[in-house]
């Protein structure tokens, strides 16, 4: 069964909450170890009072969610399911550093309440007045994979439609010293835009919400349809990559000639990106091939931001040229082959094809 996305939004450190002509001026960090996400005017969407109660996440996710189903047309979904890795880090700081600070007494159950990762999904449902059905996965890189999946399994099953489904992650100044010390990122400041010459360990961390309205039904107005992705933890060598893409192609009746452009997750990791050399020189030679992690950072849901940036080529016709790894699709773009993983732990295959 086809699965249309019929809404899509992205709150990142592009200008993509607006997302009408981010493709064609990407925005350029230089000299930074980290991406933020450029925020909008938050009471524009969501009230000052409640605004106020609310973490930066959780604003983030709201605001993200409600644009993406007035991109719709959807007022109200048939469910909401979110993905997160790390979930509210900014409220769990929160909790953590006041008892610390008052010696375990006369806490604030506030930032405890908001530190859970439902949180988010939790604003949207009360923001929208929803009681469908709403749940959060959490599994790192497969986060948002797995909210993902319940969507579409949702869709196929026929109890819910117009399905309201989401990743996001956020990074905070605590959060970015306590990976940094584990060597996850670049040990000195870099060009975002030219990520893949710093050729060395580590990546660029980042942060962004990305949504997406599901349904079964195609509008006028649909950027594009989607399968089921596939998922498969820790590949021992590439020659089980090469299996598992073949497999995945294969479910979906399609093969490497059916592919008009390849979106990778190149991080700029020199450890973690030979997988993704590996296969643009025995497999992807003759495809156009982009990547994405040098416009919004790495981490752990950022597989959401290439579904939203392959949705929004396929309607547009159009790729950034900063984006393009090798050149750009000469042809129409009928099908999208997003490939990312997360440390060489979390793998997935995602294919996003023309409606």
């Amino acid at each position: 069964m086809k699965v249309y996305i019929n809404g899509i939004n992205a709150i990142s450190p592009q200008h993509t909450f607006k997302h009408e002509d981010w493709l064609k001026e990407p925005v350029g960090y230089r000299q930074v170890r980290y991406l933020k996400c450029i925020e909008p005017v938050y009471t524009e969407y969501i009230d000052p009072m409640a605004a106020r109660r609310m973490s930066r996440i959780v604003k983030t996710g709201v605001c993200s969610a409600i644009k993406c189903l007035h991109d719709a047309a959807v007022e109200m979904p048939g469910a909401i399911i979110t993905g997160t890795g790390l979930g509210c880090i900014e409220d769990t700081e929160k909790f953590l550093g006041s008892i610390f600070v008052n010696k375990e007494q006369l806490l604030n159950p506030t930032p405890f309440i908001q530190s859970t990762h439902n949180t988010v999904a939790a604003a949207i449902a009360l923001k929208l007045k929803c009681k469908n059905y709403n749940s959060t996965y959490v599994h790192r890189g497969f986060s948002f994979e797995h909210a993902l999946t319940d969507g579409l399994m949702l869709l196929h099953e026929e109890p819910a439609d117009n399905i309201l489904v989401g990743g996001l992650d956020e990074l905070t100044d605590n959060s970015f010293i306590i990976t940094d010390r584990l060597g996850l990122w670049k040990k000195t400041p870099v060009d975002s835009l030219k990520l893949l010459k710093y050729n060395n360990k580590g990546s660029l961390a980042g942060e962004g919400a990305a949504f997406f309205a599901l349904s079964r039904e195609r509008k006028e107005n649909s950027y594009a349809c989607m399968s089921l992705p596939a998922m498969f933890y820790k590949p021992r060598n590439i020659s089980e990559v090469e299996h598992q893409l073949s497999a995945f192609l294969s479910r979906d009746e399609k093969t490497l000639n059916d592919i008009d452009l390849v979106i990778l997750g190149l991080n700029g990791d020199a450890a973690g990106d030979k997988i993704y050399y590996q296969l643009i020189d025995q497999h992807f030679k003759n495809i156009p091939v982009a990547y994405f992690k040098h416009l919004c950072g790495e981490y752990d849901t950022s597989s959401a931001f290439a579904v939203f940036l392959a949705a929004l080529v396929i309607k547009k016709q159009q790729i950034p040229e900063v984006a393009c790894l090798n050149k750009s699709p000469e042809n129409k773009i009928k099908h999208i082959l997003i490939y990312n993983h997360l440390r060489n732990i979390n793998h997935t295959f995602f294919l996003i094809s023309a409606c």
